[in-house]
């Protein structure tokens, strides 16, 4: 039987979702877990990969098991995983289901601090120069649905079979003390998002105009594209299923 998995996690202390040599990664602890609790060797399939030090609020994995599932399995793999990865439910689906195949968008959103805040830290990009013209920034995501071809905003050397993308929503939001980049796509590339803001900022900051951002996506070069936003700052938020 399969069966979906929903979890979160803080990534501060993660390589990333996905297994890495001799690092430590929010699928070991699952799987380290899953495996201790059902007594066999348990395998997971994540709907994505999230960098070193991205987060996650909702994250999908889908495993397989001749095991009828304990009712409390949720409660017991909480308590014995890590205080910074919580399972939030578990559920049994058709045996050809894939976490990361059948997953039709995901979503993510980026938080940037416009004010020191001990207490976000760890979750926002702390940049205290709150005089971004986010009007020029939202001007900039219009721009984003009209191409499909991102490898600007791809990590250099990465292993993306294609680098074309169907971007669904992107937009910002400003509050007094919070500035907050949501986007969502069928699929990502590798750094996309955090280069798609760094980006964005250098639009926001005067730095470069609304036609230098679209030169940047044509040119399809990483180089010509902004520095990457910290990974602290992402939050994997929604992963969309027509099965969930």
């Amino acid at each position: 039987m399969r069966y979906f998995i929903e979890f979160s996690y803080c990534g501060k202390n993660y390589f990333g979702y996905q297994i890495q040599p001799k690092e430590n990664s929010v699928q070991q602890e699952l799987e380290k877990a899953l495996s201790t609790i059902l007594r066999q060797e348990i395998k997971t399939t994540g709907a994505g990969r999230t960098d070193t030090g991205v987060h996650a609020k909702k994250m999908f994995a889908h495993f397989d098991t001749e095991q009828i599932l304990d009712e409390n399995l949720t409660y017991l793999l909480n308590a014995f995983l890590p205080p910074d990865i919580s399972v939030r439910r578990i559920f049994e689906v058709e045996n050809d289901a894939h976490a990361r195949f059948d997953a039709v968008y995901r979503t993510y959103e980026y938080c940037i601090s416009l004010v020191k805040n001990p207490f976000t830290q760890d979750f926002a990009w702390q940049f205290r120069k709150p005089n971004f013209d986010v009007k020029k920034m939202n001007e900039a995501c219009k721009i984003l649905f009209e191409y499909e071809d991102f490898e600007s905003f791809s990590k250099i050397g990465g292993d993306n079979k294609t680098n074309l993308c169907k971007i669904y929503k992107a937009e910002w939001q400003q509050s007094e003390t919070e500035l907050k980049f949501t986007i969502s796509a069928n699929r990502f590339l590798r750094n996309m998002v955090r280069a798609i803001v760094g980006t964005m900022v250098e639009i926001g900051s005067g730095k470069i105009s609304i036609e230098d951002f679209r030169k940047i996506i044509e040119s399809k070069n990483r180089n010509s594209a902004g520095s990457s936003a910290p990974a602290h700052g992402l939050f994997l938020v929604d992963v969309g299923y027509e099965l969930v």
